[in-house]
């Protein structure tokens, strides 16, 4: 009987080396594997977004703080004159204070039209005064540093609603937005924040001063589409003599200009955040309610050669309000401004309007007064 001989049995080194390569040849398997499935993975996860590649979500935009600058009373010109430059020289002095905000807003008493029938009819005078510059003077608005202009006011109608579209036009072209006009809501962003921009005054062009409960409701519609709801009025009487703000309604040349504090309080209870207003000419004070500031009145702003001028009527400011993202104010910053020559506005080193809004602020609302300093902390 023949018996074969067994094979070799194999050398460790073999051994070792042998299973070595069946190690691999599985790790390698195994990669193939992984690899298919990745790819599968992949291709469902490209084809649910359109074949674009997976890209990891970008950090979420910070949300304010912001810095919103107010202004009173800006006339563009009229007949008795038109500032040079396109009107450039009237905010050549105050540029940089309104550039370093992140919204400058102000309000815009007259028109960017040409032609078209005055309200005062001939030449005006006797009390009637219809303002109007070119519309290529509106940028001067954008160069300064302005980002929006209310358009509740008693003179956006001085050349009827031609005018108002001229001028809607030409600041639609300047990149400055506005707002005022009845039912307008104006919404803007600033540092990831929406901020709404609303507009009341006591005429019929204009959200209405007096409805108290339709300013409510269109507060409210401004709060649910924007983070920050910034309320501009147009109210009061006028004068040198008009520096404080009284309760009840105020009268001025047979109109009913509204009751300032009760609007002011109605819109912050319906979700106002800043509330600043125009219309007396003259510096009034600031309170604090709610939580929230209120500023009342900062006088003129800008004019050519038809304001009134002296005393408390040359007297103006620029009040920066730094809101966090809730719409608290974090800080207050009051530039005093002096108006000289035709009405240019120019810093004033003596600081006049600065300490006459502090003393109004205290007289008029005690303990509810608003921080009038340099940079202030609200509480």
């Amino acid at each position: 009987m023949l018996v074969s001989n067994p094979a070799p049995r194999p050398t460790s080194a073999t051994y070792h080396r042998r299973r070595a390569m069946a190690v691999g040849s599985l790790a390698l398997a195994l990669s193939a594997v992984v690899g298919i499935v990745a790819s599968v993975a992949g291709a469902g996860a490209g084809a649910g977004s359109g074949g674009a590649a997976t890209k990891r979500r970008a950090p979420a935009p910070p949300r304010g703080p912001v810095t919103i600058a107010w202004v009173g009373d800006i006339t563009p010109g009229s007949a008795m004159g038109l500032p040079p430059g396109d009107g450039r020289v009237q905010f050549a002095r105050v540029r940089r204070f309104l550039r370093s905000a992140d919204l400058a807003f102000g309000n815009l008493e007259g028109t960017y039209s040409t032609g078209g029938t005055s309200k005062c009819g001939g030449g005006g005078g006797q009390g009637c005064y219809a303002f109007q510059a070119p519309p290529d003077h509106a940028p001067a608005l954008r160069r300064a540093g302005f980002d929006a202009v209310n358009l509740a006011n008693n003179h956006a109608w001085d050349y009827g609603a031609a005018g108002q579209a001229q001028t809607t036009t030409a600041l639609r072209r300047a990149r400055v937005a506005a707002t005022g006009r009845p039912g307008e809501i104006t919404v803007v962003r600033r540092r990831g924040l929406r901020i709404a921009l609303v507009g009341f005054a006591a005429y019929p062009w204009a959200n209405p001063i007096g409805d108290l409960g339709g300013a409510r409701a269109l507060v409210r519609r401004a709060a649910a589409r924007a983070d920050l709801v910034v309320v501009a009025m147009h109210a009061g009487a006028e004068g040198a003599d008009q520096t404080h703000v009284p309760r009840g309604t105020e009268m001025a040349f047979g109109e009913n200009r509204g009751d300032s504090r009760a609007f002011a309080h109605a819109v912050i209870g319906a979700g106002a955040d800043l509330v600043v207003g125009s219309g007396p000419h003259v510096i009034r004070g600031v309170e604090r309610y709610r939580g929230r500031l209120i500023a009342y009145s900062l006088g003129n702003f800008a004019g050519w050669s038809n304001f009134g001028l002296g005393g408390t009527l040359s007297e103006s400011g620029i009040l920066k309000v730094t809101l966090n993202a809730a719409g608290r104010p974090a800080a207050s910053h009051w530039i005093p401004i002096h108006l000289t020559g035709p009405g240019i506005p120019e810093l004033d080193r003596s600081r006049a309007s600065r300490k006459l809004a502090a003393e109004l602020s205290k007289q008029d609302f005690g303990r509810a007064a608003g921080m009038i300093c340099p940079r202030c902390a609200s509480t």
